[in-house]
């Protein structure tokens, strides 16, 4: 607990004036555009080879890639020294930045956590993505939440020594986060530098229905990423269930979300997270090629829809 509150008393100004959305974004000088990169959440694409993945993301026109640094992902934890550096050389060769990574760590002393951001942020990954926190009921949510927060501490410790940002992604159910306020809560006494929130705005909505954006300005401050997507409810027999749609398609008010985004100032980098379906059962019996001019066509509509929303609300 001493060495806790040492560590955020010593490091709160100082980390507090660089956050990793300003250091992305880069100085103010240069063009608007930058401040917000579209960036690829690689999951749905995992299944492919990386070339077919990154000449097939260059082709939509995403600036980068949110890389899966995880079991099952496009680099596995145990083979990270040897595989991201290939992952990141051969995405900078096809002109895409690999600034961003999701990985499963929510512990400093996780089995190669260390090894995994310390070979991260060699190759010049800036962000990544933690795994998720459970509320352990028997323990109470109160103490639960101190128990996160010690364990979010000593992450950020390390991120520092590391010089890698963690983000936790707001997720709608009964994980730590979901109602925004624990993570806010949590977040007011770590340096964003460190530690931020990916506000992931459906989960938000899906959440919080209009509150959101009440959770949003409570947040702006320890912002570091915007995860992006959209839905809709769908109720059968008094049941609902959260169906997914491309952007724009859904119930997400965009309009509202990017000007707010204005109006506080928040600069960080998006990352699409495309959850609707991309191919078909039957499609995905095609030829590779003809897969691909589909997930184009799919992925540009989603990245055409928030250039628009950028360029309409004065943020490119």
């Amino acid at each position: 607990m001493q060495n806790r509150r040492k560590f955020i008393k010593q490091t709160a100004l100082a980390a507090a004036a660089v956050p990793f959305s300003k250091v992305f974004a880069g100085p103010k000088k240069m063009h608007k555009s930058k401040w917000y990169p579209i960036n690829f959440f690689t999951k749905p694409l995992d299944k492919y080879d990386w070339e077919f993945t990154m000449d097939t993301l260059k082709m939509v026109g995403f600036d980068g890639l949110d890389s899966t640094v995880r079991p099952k992902g496009c680099v596995l934890p145990e083979r990270v020294e040897h595989d991201l550096p290939k992952f990141v050389e051969m995405a900078n060769k096809k002109g895409l930045a690999i600034e961003m990574m999701v990985s499963n760590i929510t512990k400093a002393d996780d089995q190669l956590a260390e090894t995994v951001l310390s070979t991260a942020a060699q190759n010049g990954i800036k962000h990544y993505r933690l795994g998720y926190y459970k509320y352990d009921i028997g323990l109470g949510v109160r103490s639960s939440i101190e128990k996160i927060k010690d364990e979010m501490v000593a992450l950020a410790e390390m991120n520092k020594r590391i010089g890698i940002q963690g983000g936790y992604q707001n997720h709608a159910g009964t994980w730590f986060g979901a109602s925004m306020w624990d993570l806010a809560q949590v977040l007011d006494d770590i340096p964003k530098a460190w530690m931020s929130n990916q506000f992931d705005i459906r989960h938000a909505v899906c959440e919080g229905n209009k509150s959101w954006l009440t959770s949003m300005h409570l947040l702006a401050e320890n912002i570091g990423s915007l995860a992006i997507k959209d839905f809709t409810w769908d109720v059968t027999g008094g049941q609902s269930k959260v169906k997914k749609l491309p952007l724009g398609e859904g119930i997400v008010d965009f309009d509202l979300y990017f000007k707010t985004l204005k109006t506080l100032g928040i600069v960080a980098p998006i990352t699409l997270h495309v959850e609707h379906e991309l191919l078909s059962t039957a499609e995905e019996g095609l030829s590779l090629l003809k897969q691909q001019k589909i997930l184009v066509s799919k992925l540009k509509s989603d990245v055409d829809f928030i250039r628009q929303k950028l360029e309409e609300h004065q943020l490119n």
